[in-house]
């Protein structure tokens, strides 16, 4: 009797085995939902839809964008960790949503190494130091200087509490010994437009929204939160030359699926994700937006979210960060 329930439950397991592989054979047979943590019209999307459009034209199936906003990702996340493994969901993940947010909620709602399979890095752009025309500073040396000669008088703005222009502004503090007032504002455009407005001195931004009004003298770029020169600003020091070292931030995303998703879809997935990443159509407008474009193995993915997660760790508890 034994012997017979074990071989019906061998059987069962091989036929579900085979049934998976089959359905991924034939994978897709519907379009496919890509799944953007962020309202429409932002820098998400400017990677997403042309990324989605790509993608598409490799799958032979629609590729449609999804935005779903809110709780600094945690909502879309959320979602799609309760979609089935099946790969017709797909999600844009960031540093910000994968790595700073379990973190700093006690319920995000989703856990990034148990309900996430990483399929491919897609792309990343380093946070700056970014001042407004109007300031006198024109060096990080400036900064510190005007820091340090009236400790917790001087603020920067970033996109809400806890996200990485915050966190890039507590590292700043920490390897120059200084002490800044930390303005959150609701989304990096706001923040931005005081900065060029002149009503706070100085942020910590993604230099791919900086870029344009750098290069419209609206602001300065003093130095790039990378441990290399961008190529797009390379007369800007990184944050180590400038006298900030330990300063390093860069914000990157990439695709991935439910966790179980079977391993013959995550292969196709990834196989067509990186030929697109790896197509001069793809690259050059991203590249020309400030965004560096990447493409990576799933190890390789999740080994930097594991990092990272570890890292903003530290430096979420160093700062004693909360969510209001």
């Amino acid at each position: 009797m034994m012997i017979s329930r074990l071989g019906r439950a061998v059987f069962s397991a091989m036929a579900l085995a085979a049934a998976s592989l089959a359905h991924a054979a034939d994978y897709p047979q519907k379009p496919v939902t890509l799944v953007v943590p962020q309202p429409p019209g932002g820098a998400a999307d400017a990677v997403a839809r042309p990324f989605a459009q790509a993608l598409a034209a490799r799958l032979g199936q629609p590729v449609v964008v999804e935005n779903r906003a809110g709780a600094n990702g945690n909502i879309a996340a959320a979602y799609v960790a309760q979609r089935p493994a099946d790969g017709y969901t797909i999600f844009y993940g960031s540093i910000s949503t994968l790595a700073v947010n379990p973190h700093l909620y006690k319920s995000p709602g989703f856990d990034p190494f148990k309900d996430f399979q990483p399929i491919t890095l897609t792309n990343q752009t380093p946070n700056v130091l970014v001042v407004g025309a109007q300031t006198p500073y024109k060096s990080v040396a400036d900064v510190v200087k005007a820091a340090k000669a009236e400790p917790g008088q001087l603020a920067f703005g970033s996109a809400g509490n806890g996200n990485t222009m915050h966190l890039t502004g507590l590292q700043f503090e920490a390897s120059t010994g200084t002490k800044l007032v930390h303005v959150p504002y609701k989304g990096g455009p706001a923040a931005l437009t005081d900065v060029m407005g002149g009503q706070i001195p100085m942020m910590f931004h993604n230099l791919s929204a900086v870029l344009p009004v750098a290069q419209a003298g609206k602001v300065r770029i003093l130095a790039v939160a990378d441990e290399k020169r961008s190529p797009l600003a390379p007369d800007v020091p990184t944050m180590a030359e400038a006298g900030a070292p330990g300063t390093v931030q860069i914000a990157w995303s990439g695709m991935l699926v439910r966790s179980g998703t079977p391993a013959p879809i995550v292969d196709r997935l990834h196989k067509e994700m990186a030929a697109i990443l790896a197509t001069p159509e793809f690259r050059k407008p991203q590249e020309a937006q400030g965004s560096e474009i990447l493409s990576s193995t799933p190890q390789e993915f999740e080994a930097r979210l594991k990092a990272d997660s570890q890292r903003m760790a530290e430096v979420i508890k160093a700062g004693n960060v909360h969510i209001d």
